[in-house]
């Protein structure tokens, strides 16, 4: 028998009539031409789209702070950017030292290993950076030919603030660097260069204000060397990127390119250009420490010491009477207002990137946050936080004139 045709509704009317505002962990919200961008399709091997292509690099080394030209878009999360170094950076049988932090950290180990890398996993506690001298020792004693970790850990809000002194010390074991940047990258300082890192990860929805689906990947010169001297062809024929250089360095075929995805990207990142690097991560900083004091002021606890706490991703620690899924639904349902659960830690996550970073967005997030605890039987002093927020911000304001 065929089969039969289904009750399909309107995509009007599966969304909610009023747009959440997406405070999360990322998505973000998208400035208004990165929206009109995504609707717009060209050819993906026009002399159009290679203009376009030769910019976004040009923006990227800017962005990623390198002078490397081996810069590339992938088409997919930054999951699958993460993927695309990690396969062709690491062959079988290479020595690979991971950087657990978290879940997203541990997903870099597990690609290592699945391509044949010998992995030894340097587990982080929560709510710790990574001990520079502990990886000191591990590379001694292990010799690794390759290093993975995350600026920022997204699952537990932690950040390794140490990661220009892990850099050095891997440069002198001459081991390559791998870095994913994807709640990171222009919300905080990442020079790639100056730094030493080989290969750094980012996607376009979280400080980039892009859509999902587009991603970026930076390779250094002693990266591209490795790569085009591995020992073996990548497996994966998608992500390999020397074929990935078709599209990008020579204006030929590799797959079809996400068009409409590259020009948004293309839009998000002039809008960080415009705003210069310097001013980004000054407005990043300020809003989000006037966040964080202004929830320790409504008598909820962040869930990360000061020391290593991560700005673009801010945890919240939850009481034992409330689970995040309950914090989350409530939210969401009530006051139109997305943020984010967890991975595992008893917490509930702010995002602190792009667009999250307006102070509308702000007052409307901390009101909702704090109504939504008060719904939910938690002690907590709305009026008091949102005098906190507004003169920390005000402070701030007068600072940087």
């Amino acid at each position: 028998m065929p089969v039969s045709l289904p009750p399909v509704k309107r995509l009007h009317d599966i969304l909610p009539e009023e747009p959440l505002l997406m405070m999360g962990a990322g998505p973000v919200p998208i400035p208004a031409p990165v929206a009109a961008a995504n609707g717009i399709v060209i050819n993906h091997l026009g002399d159009t789209m290679s203009r376009v292509l030769e910019q976004v690099k040009t923006m990227g080394r800017y962005i990623f702070q390198t002078e490397t030209p081996w810069l590339m878009g992938v088409a997919g999360p930054g999951s699958a950017a993460m993927e695309m170094a990690v396969i062709n950076l690491v062959s079988s049988g290479d020595r690979v030292l991971s950087v657990c932090n978290g879940f997203f950290s541990s997903r870099l180990s597990e690609m290592a290993h699945r391509v044949g890398g010998e992995v030894e996993r340097l587990t982080v506690a929560d709510g710790h950076s990574a001990d520079p001298e502990q990886i000191r020792a591990a590379m001694q004693r292990f010799k690794p030919r390759v290093i993975t970790l995350v600026q920022g850990e997204t699952s537990n809000t932690t950040c390794n603030v140490h990661l220009p002194e892990i850099a050095k010390i891997a440069r002198e074991h001459d081991c390559l660097v791998i870095v994913d940047a994807v709640c990171t990258l222009s919300t905080m300082p990442l020079p790639m260069d100056e730094w030493g890192i080989d290969a750094v990860i980012t996607g376009g929805q979280k400080g980039l204000s892009c859509i999902p689906g587009i991603s970026l990947v930076a390779f250094s010169e002693r990266a591209w060397e490795c790569i085009n001297n591995r020992p073996q062809p990548v497996a994966h024929w998608t992500l390999d990127a020397t074929l990935a250089t078709n599209f990008w360095h020579k204006a030929s075929y590799h797959y079809t390119a996400p068009v409409s995805g590259l020009l948004a990207l293309h839009e998000a990142m002039r809008l960080v250009c415009d705003e210069t690097l310097e001013a980004r991560y000054q407005r990043h900083r300020q809003c989000s420490n006037a966040l964080q004091g202004a929830i320790e002021t409504l008598g909820l606890t962040l869930y990360v010491p000061e020391a290593a706490r991560l700005n673009s991703v801010v945890g919240i620690a939850l009481p034992e009477s409330l689970t995040s899924a309950q914090v989350c639904q409530h939210i969401s349902h009530h006051y139109r207002v997305e943020i984010a659960g967890s991975f595992g830690p008893p917490i509930v996550r702010i995002g602190q990137m792009g667009e999250q970073c307006r102070a509308h967005n702000l007052f409307r997030g901390l009101h909702a946050l704090g109504s939504t605890f008060k719904d939910l039987g938690v002690k907590v002093d709305v009026p008091a936080a949102m005098a906190e927020l507004e003169n920390q911000l005000q402070n701030q304001r007068q600072r940087s004139l």
